[in-house]
């Protein structure tokens, strides 16, 4: 779930530039109050008496919001999306466990948690769940670092739940550091091993399942990595529990530790690489829950992106995949900081608002939001930031969208773009910096008709490799500067024709 970094420890332990934890939370964007112009926080008050610790969340009918907590109980809110916020709190259920995971599908609530996937219903009509159903607790359990998390329903019905390792190192207890899919009969079916320590699971517009995996062993940064059936994740820790699927075998091979990730895709035939790299700190340090925008334009300009929240940071990230070569690859882009607390997850409301929340705990995993839990809605006040809003790859090169039309006397320079590229050490170590640093070329740069969108064509792309994109000459036809200057495109693969 979170980087367990303690807080007297400093980053260069784990062969990062060593600042201090104070220096390393407050070394964020800066630009938190130019984001509040296009998108203000709301908080959703939380009454004294409710001990809210929010780790999912979910739209229930009659416009009512669904919070799972990290105590085990669900609670609905009622008016949390009116403007202003005027919430009343009902306890729905308790008696579960680290609830990081809801679903609402025909009349019945899924919550994933702890040790199962349990579906709770109100049989009476009276507000309170009377019925606890398992559908399955086929895993392992027994220590605090063996989280689960789970998505909502796909559009088969199934769960998926992606499985902490045991102690963040080891796979001690059945299917720990594995995904599965939970089907609507509550059939589990291993997925694909090679987890850490992953925050968040959810589909992308084509229905592709992610997760979000924590920075650490195997793991130079955070990562959104493929759900893919019957493949390996990179963390070898798992490979004990091959023997418990039916007409699978483990990868031939482990991978080497202090090699690359390019290295040893080719080497583990299984492996299948991050579709996205999070630039350690640059992009969150312990990301968490994450959602599909699909509200149809009333949050912005970002349809079809996923959102991302991010514990230690406190902070909400965007991101675009799309598929080359059979192998999924994207960009990820910074969104809005300065939120209140730990984020833990987010969801989209029916008004087309971003709900966010989560908390602080006492086990060391320093945060730098200051309030021990919080619930806050991100509304689209209407005006569009100028923004980089998705990056593709080109054979030759990059294509660049934009919120806005550029201003083409700046757009069609090359110097506008400054780009390096850089990737990690792939091992059983802590974390990794960035290494082999590259410095491709913009050879130029052409501005389409509609002036939203450049081509670049750029000498030295690098496979496996972070793509840093720093745009800061950039100005819109207005004379805008861009809101966030930086993007990062993590290049998977090459694609051969146009």
């Amino acid at each position: 779930m979170v980087n367990m970094i303690l807080k007297s420890l400093t980053l260069g332990v784990l062969g990062l530039p060593a600042l201090s934890l104070a220096e390393d939370l407050g070394a964020m964007w800066g630009t938190a109050e130019a984001e509040a112009k296009y998108y203000p926080l709301i908080d959703i008050p939380i009454p004294p008496e409710v001990p809210m610790h929010p780790g999912s969340f979910e739209i229930l009918p009659d416009q009512k919001l669904a919070v799972g907590t990290r105590r085990g109980d669900v609670y609905v809110i009622t008016g949390a999306f009116e403007t202003p916020p005027n919430p009343t709190y009902e306890l729905f259920a308790s008696g579960q466990d680290e609830i990081f995971g809801l679903s609402w599908k025909d009349g019945t609530l899924t919550a994933i948690q702890f040790g199962e996937v349990t579906r709770i219903k109100d049989t009476d009509g009276d507000g309170s769940a009377d019925q606890f159903h398992a559908l399955t607790n086929n895993w392992g359990y027994a220590e605090g670092h063996e989280f689960a998390f789970g998505s909502k329903h796909d559009r088969d019905g199934n769960i998926w739940v992606a499985l902490g390792l045991s102690g963040s190192y080891k796979s001690h207890n059945l299917f720990r550091g594995w995904a599965v899919k939970v089907t609507p009969d509550g059939k589990m079916i291993p997925v694909c091993s090679g987890l850490r320590s992953p925050g968040g699971v959810a589909a992308n517009a084509e229905g592709v399942m992610f997760t979000i995996e924590s920075q650490g062993p195997w793991n130079g940064s955070c990562s959104l990595k493929h759900l893919k059936q019957d493949h390996f994740l990179g963390h070898p820790a798992s490979y004990n529990w091959y023997p418990f699927v039916v007409g699978l075998d483990a990868p031939a091979v482990e991978p080497k530790s202090n090699s690359r990730m390019q290295i040893e895709k080719k080497r583990v035939k299984e492996l299948v690489p991050p579709a996205i790299l999070f630039p350690y700190i640059k992009m969150g340090r312990s990301i968490s829950g994450f959602q599909l925008d699909q509200t149809k334009g009333k949050f912005g300009p970002f349809e079809n992106q996923l959102f991302f929240g991010d514990y230690t940071l406190s902070l909400i990230m965007r991101a675009t995949t799309e598929e080359i070569n059979g192998v999924w690859q994207g960009a990820c882009y910074p969104f809005r900081e300065g939120l209140d607390t730990g984020i833990m997850n987010v969801q989209f409301t029916p008004k087309g608002q971003l709900i966010a929340g989560g908390f602080t705990t006492s086990r060391q995993w320093p945060v730098r939001g200051e309030k021990p839990f919080a619930i806050q809605r991100l509304d689209w006040t209407g005006k569009t930031p100028f923004e980089i809003r998705e990056i593709k790859i080109r054979p030759d090169g990059f294509l660049l969208n934009f919120t806005l039309p550029v201003d083409p006397s700046v757009a069609a320079k090359p110097e506008t773009y400054t780009l390096t590229t850089y990737t990690h050490n792939f091992g059983a170590g802590y974390g990794s910096p960035e290494v082999d640093h590259t410095e491709p070329i913009v050879k130029r740069a052409v501005v389409s008709d509609d002036r939203l969108s450049v081509r670049l064509f750029i000498e030295g792309i690098q496979e496996s490799h972070i793509h840093d994109f720093d745009l800061a000459p950039m100005m819109s036809a207005g004379k805008k500067p861009l809101l966030h200057t930086k993007a990062y495109y993590t290049v998977n693969e090459i694609p051969v024709v146009q």
